[in-house]
C-alpha cells in the first residue's frame, strides 16, 4: 500500500515538474514577445527615415532662426533648424515649437545670429510631423535666404522645395502618443492567464495535477485493454489454426 502510494506521489511530483516547466518556457516566450511589441511601440525614428505622420521622430539642431511664422491662438512659432551630420553635411528644416519654450533654444537663436561666441551643445527636439500647407511654404520660400548664409544658399522654389526642405514640419508641441495595441494586450492577458495557472498548478492542492494524472491513467488503461485484448485474439486465432 505504502509503496503504491509512493509511486503515486511520484507520479505526481513529475507531472507538476514537467507541467510547470511548460507553463515556464511559453511565459518566457510570452514575456519576449510582449517587450519586443513595446519596443515597437514606443520606437523613435531620425527624422530623415520618417515614412508617415504618424512617426515619433526627431532632428538634432545646431542652428536656429527666429520665428519666420507665428499661429496667435495656439502660440506656435515655425522657425528655421540645420541639422548637421558627422561628415560635415548640414540640412535645413522646419520645427514648430511653443513658444513659451524659446528660452529652452536661445542660446542656439543667439549663437546662430552671432549675438554670442560661445557655441551651445546640440539640441535634441522630438515630435509628430506635420504636411506644409500652401501658406507657410510661401512664407518659407521667401524668409529662408534671411537664415542659409549666402555662400550656401541654394535658391528654394515651389518646384524644389521638398528636396530641400522636405513636405513637412515637425511639431514638437506634441508629446509622443500611446495607442492601444490589441497584440501586445493578448499577450500580456495569456502570460497572466499561464502565470495563473503555474500558481494553480503549485498550491492548488494537486487538482490539476490530479486531471492530468487521471487522464494519463485512463489513457494507459485503455490501451492496455486494447493491446490485451488484440493479444487474446491472436492467441485464439493461432490455437484455432493448430488445431485444423
Amino acid at each position: 500500500m505504502k509503496t503504491k502510494k509512493k509511486k503515486v506521489n511520484e507520479s505526481r511530483l513529475a507531472i507538476k515538474l514537467f507541467m510547470c516547466l511548460v507553463y515556464l518556457v511559453v511565459m518566457t516566450i510570452l514575456i519576449v514577445c510582449s517587450y519586443q511589441l513595446f519596443e515597437e511601440k514606443k520606437d523613435i525614428v531620425p527624422w530623415t527615415d520618417v515614412e508617415n505622420v504618424e512617426d515619433y521622430t526627431y532632428i538634432t539642431i545646431c542652428r536656429m532662426s527666429e520665428k519666420f511664422a507665428y499661429y496667435e491662438e495656439a502660440n506656435i512659432g515655425i522657425h528655421f533648424v540645420i541639422e548637421k551630420e558627422k561628415t560635415g553635411l548640414w540640412h535645413t528644416y522646419l520645427i514648430a515649437i511653443d513658444e513659451d519654450d524659446y528660452d529652452d533654444y536661445k542660446k542656439i537663436i543667439d549663437f546662430t545670429y552671432e549675438r554670442t561666441d560661445r557655441e551651445p551643445r546640440p539640441k535634441k527636439v522630438y515630435g509628430y510631423p506635420v504636411i506644409v500647407n500652401e501658406e507657410l511654404k510661401k512664407l518659407a520660400i521667401k524668409n529662408i535666404p534671411n537664415f542659409v548664409p549666402a555662400e550656401n544658399e541654394v535658391k528654394i522654389t515651389e518646384d524644389n522645395y521638398e528636396t530641400y526642405l522636405t513636405n513637412s514640419y515637425l511639431d514638437t508641441t506634441r508629446g509622443q502618443e500611446d495607442e492601444f495595441s490589441i497584440f501586445l494586450f493578448a499577450s500580456l492577458l495569456l502570460s497572466f492567464f499561464v502565470f495563473a495557472l503555474l500558481i494553480a498548478t503549485l498550491f492548488d492542492k494537486d487538482r490539476i495535477v490530479d486531471k492530468v494524472d487521471n487522464t494519463f491513467d485512463e489513457g494507459i488503461d485503455r490501451a492496455r485493454f486494447m493491446f490485451e485484448r488484440q493479444k487474446k485474439k491472436k492467441q485464439e486465432k493461432q490455437a484455432k489454426q493448430n488445431k485444423e
